[in-house]
């Protein structure tokens, strides 16, 4: 019962922000919205922005779901981007109304999940866990980093063309920083 409560509380919020930006929203907005009390909000998130971290730590975790293996990475990426292109309105107030910090914090799980499931297809990861977790976090920075200068934009650019650049950055890149870690430990 709790996920589907934490689901209607999010449509709600989700419904407000096509209609006011993020610093006019209130609790007792979403609650009222939703059809649920104050306490009943409290109970399940702290704040709106525990909220607006949940509701895109989860959207991240579904749209990656059966796309973090090293063949579906890009694929799994270049979702997120148009799901980004998609929930705009949701996606700037958050990006407005919080530090960029929290934002990164938010996207790096989910991120650093994704990646760490690609390194772990290759049999060199195996003896390297601490140092998957490593590359799996350098990787994380730059893929959010590129994505919140792609939002702090206005999505200028087309998901197709980010991904494009990305794939010639990374062509080989995770295969050679497993090579590289794994002759560090022989």
């Amino acid at each position: 019962m709790n996920d589907l409560t934490r689901k209607a509380i999010a449509a709600s919020l989700k419904k407000l922000l096509s209609e006011k930006p993020l610093s006019h929203i209130t609790v007792m907005d979403i609650a009222s919205e939703c059809g649920i009390s104050r306490m009943t909000f409290y109970y399940h998130f702290h704040d709106i922005y525990d909220l607006i971290g949940w509701i895109i730590s989860s959207d991240i975790t579904k749209i990656l779901s059966g796309r973090k293996t090293y063949d579906t990475w890009q694929e799994g990426f270049l979702s997120i981007f148009h799901a980004v292109g998609e929930d705009y309105a949701l996606v700037h107030n958050a990006y407005s109304s919080m530090s960029r910090e929290q934002l990164e914090r938010i996207l790096r799980g989910p991120v650093v999940e994704l990646i760490s499931s690609v390194l772990k297809e290759n049999t060199r990861a195996v003896h390297l866990s601490d140092d998957c977790f490593f590359i799996a976090s350098f990787y994380s920075y730059a893929f959010i980093g590129i994505m919140l200068d792609w939002v702090e934009s206005g999505l200028r650019e087309k998901p197709e063309d980010i991904m494009k650049r990305i794939e010639c950055v990374m062509d080989g890149a995770f295969d050679n920083a497993l090579k590289s870690f794994s002759s560090l430990h022989l």
